[in-house]
């Protein structure tokens, strides 16, 4: 049975997660541990990394997990599943194998990546159909307000990993933040700075750590709102 790696949250990963929480024991180091190293290269992810993903074997891969993540990925407007569809193939990697290792928490999806994916290549084929896929811009988006202080913020804090189109970067793992649903954007930069994303980059959580919940709220809007040419 072909497995969905991707239940979220591009990193993606919704918060509507159900279960039992992992055991520490099976859970991989993050954010919260003494000498965690972000996005070191070790292990399935670097093996998925190294393998050639094939975009036809990925397109098949990936139907079980159109149920939620919607067909070629788009996600949902609402921001429980978020938009794969564009996202650089390394940054949904990257997720997919946090998720595996125990260091990216998400419950719902962690029954479907620990006993149904078949390897790294199949990580990669996967990653490879999504990051092929178009990226339309029916997403959804906050209620546009404050979009000036909005993009100064971006500018000041977000633009140099992210970019000024929200095109991120695929070479140092930065996810793509142009045509991403505006509600999981908003979840996920609260998760990262009141530290509940393990797996988060240190550079974001320095970066947002004194933002209001306002302004995490502007920003995310502004950023849905990013198209690339």
């Amino acid at each position: 049975m072909k497995t969905c790696l991707l239940m979220l949250s591009l990193l993606v990963l919704p918060a509507l997660a159900i279960g039992a929480e992992p055991e520490a024991s099976s859970r991989a180091a993050g954010i919260e541990s003494a000498g965690y190293v972000w996005n070191e290269m070790e292990g399935e992810k670097l093996l998925a990394l190294q393998a050639k993903g094939d975009v036809s074997r990925g397109a098949v891969a990936f139907e079980v997990c159109q149920g939620c993540h919607r067909n070629g990925g788009t996600g949902r407007v609402d921001g429980s599943y978020p938009r794969l569809a564009g996202q650089h193939a390394s940054v949904l990697i990257k997720q997919m194998t946090d998720i595996r290792a125990g260091r990216r928490d998400n419950r719902k999806m962690e029954p479907f990546s620990s006993e149904h994916v078949l390897g790294p290549q199949e990580i990669a084929d996967i990653a490879a159909y999504l990051q092929a896929q178009p990226v339309t811009s029916n997403n959804g988006q906050g209620p546009g307000k404050d979009l000036d202080r909005a993009e100064k913020l971006y500018e000041r804090d977000c633009a140099d990993c992210h970019g000024m189109r929200g095109e991120g970067d695929a070479a140092d793992f930065y996810p793509r933040l142009s045509g991403q649903h505006y509600r999981y954007l908003r979840r996920e930069a609260l998760l990262i700075r009141d530290g509940g994303r393990r797996n988060a980059n240190p550079d974001m959580v320095k970066a947002v750590k004194n933002y209001s919940d306002r302004d995490l709220e502007i920003v995310s809007d502004y950023a849905s709102r990013l198209s690339l040419p």
